[in-house]
């Protein structure tokens, strides 16, 4: 009993409920279980998320990549695999999760899969290399994304079951920041106590450890009080995306808006060749990893409440602003390129706290952007034709790594700094909605 008046006096105090314990858009049956259920999912997030920037598609899955001699043809397929891998399962798999009365053991198997596949990385990391390493992480990587699909479709749905709704985007807000946290110790930690760790078995490590962390975040989510929930009603969302697509004819601003998104790919793609560039420019050694994941947590940390701020006044704007200075910063990074300036890790940290800045604020600017512009009647259909276009659209702009190994990295990082450009000054064209 004390064990429990205890979590229930944090929570109180995380949540500010004091006397009154808030239950909305929850079943009355959860209203009681709410502080163990919102601990527990903290818990369970917080570790996806850990685990998920461990073995990062844009950081260490190149970092792993360059280090075993595979083509950047494969690398440029790291991070449209990893978005539409997880899009997918939330278009073919929602009816099915929806006529279950239990969603949360559809999260337990998806981050069972995921700690299968991430373990599966980190035994060809340190087993194969070249072409063979590639095409097995890659294989791996789609078995991964597919597998966060389903945690990230189920989560949804029970974290809105299990707690309240004005108590959600604490928990949320919570584990993104103590996970930032943790990720910044990792980075001091690769870079000030690794020395001269090198070779693939390093990053291999990494992603090995981000497995074993999906263990715990299993057992704690399948902890989870999960009233019963209902079992009709849910459409297949690929069929409704489908069924929704004329929207892009008859709505010339949501038109002009995934246009604009696609042009912005660019900036989502970047990430993996900046790494390449600075593993070839810095050497192979775990340190220069450890750099590039302290400024890409510092990124996060310092810009996602100025971009916010900014986000409440000009969407646009942010979406404008974050695309630029990707843009401006491949030309630099180009003109840098065999400049001696880049042997030093202070410079790809620069580089790469800008990168991330650049694209956290397009990220949360066009997500901003289409809730404003989308009303109650036609948001949803919107999203689902976006994340269907962009879903397919991804996997296209994979084929980058294919001009990085025929013309180079620098060349490419130049190409997709244009394209950010390109991307600004058409997304400044689209219609002001933050008012």
């Amino acid at each position: 009993m004390y064990h429990k008046n205890r979590i229930e006096s944090l929570y109180d105090l995380i949540t500010g409920d004091e006397d009154t314990r808030v239950c909305k858009d929850i079943p009355e049956a959860a209203c009681d279980d709410q502080p163990q259920n919102f601990f527990t999912y903290l818990g369970a997030n917080l570790l996806s998320k850990v685990a998920d920037e461990l073995a990062s598609a844009k950081l260490v899955l190149p970092w792993l990549l360059a280090s075993l001699g595979t083509p950047a043809a494969f690398t440029g397929f790291l991070v449209p695999i990893r978005e539409a891998g997880v899009l997918l399962p939330q278009l073919l798999v929602a009816a099915y999760i929806r006529r279950l009365a239990l969603r949360k053991w559809i999260w337990v198997g998806g981050a069972g899969l995921s700690a299968i596949a991430l373990l599966t990385i980190a035994i060809v990391g340190i087993s194969l290399d070249g072409a063979i390493a590639g095409g097995a992480i890659v294989a791996a990587l789609i078995l991964f994304s597919l597998a966060r699909g389903l945690c990230s479709v189920s989560a949804k749905d029970v974290l809105g079951k299990t707690v309240s709704k004005s108590r959600r985007g604490r928990l949320m807000g919570l584990a993104s920041g103590v996970a930032g946290l943790v990720t910044l110790a990792i980075g001091v930690y690769v870079e000030f106590f690794t020395d001269n760790v090198e070779g693939s078995s390093a990053a291999a490590g990494l992603v090995l450890v981000a497995a074993m962390i999906w263990l715990p975040a299993m057992g704690l989510f399948s902890l989870i009080r999960e009233a019963p929930g209902a079992t009709s009603g849910g459409g297949n969302a690929l069929h409704e995306a489908i069924h929704s697509l004329s929207i892009l004819k008859t709505d010339p601003d949501f038109r002009r808006y995934v246009i604009a998104r696609i042009w912005l790919l660019s900036v989502a793609v970047a990430a993996p060749f900046y790494v390449l560039l600075a593993q070839a420019r810095m050497g192979n050694e775990l340190t220069g990893l450890g750099v590039l994941i302290i400024a890409g947590a510092v990124a996060g940390s310092i810009s996602a409440p100025l971009w916010g701020w900014m986000g409440d006044r000009s969407s646009r704007l942010v979406v404008v602003s974050g695309a630029t200075i990707a843009g401006l910063l491949g030309i630099v990074t180009w003109l840098l390129a065999e400049s001696p300036v880049l042997e030093h890790g202070v410079a790809h940290a620069g580089i790469f706290f800008a990168l991330n800045t650049a694209h956290g604020g397009v990220r949360l600017g066009r997500k901003i952007y289409l809730v404003d512009l989308g009303s109650e009647h036609n948001r949803a259909a919107m999203v689902a034709v976006s994340n269907t276009v962009i879903g397919v659209a991804m996997l296209v702009v994979g084929l980058a790594g294919v001009f990085a190994d025929l013309v180079g990295t620098a060349e490419l990082i130049l190409l997709l700094g244009l394209l950010s450009l390109v991307a600004a000054v058409y997304a400044s064209r689209m219609p002001e909605v933050s008012d």
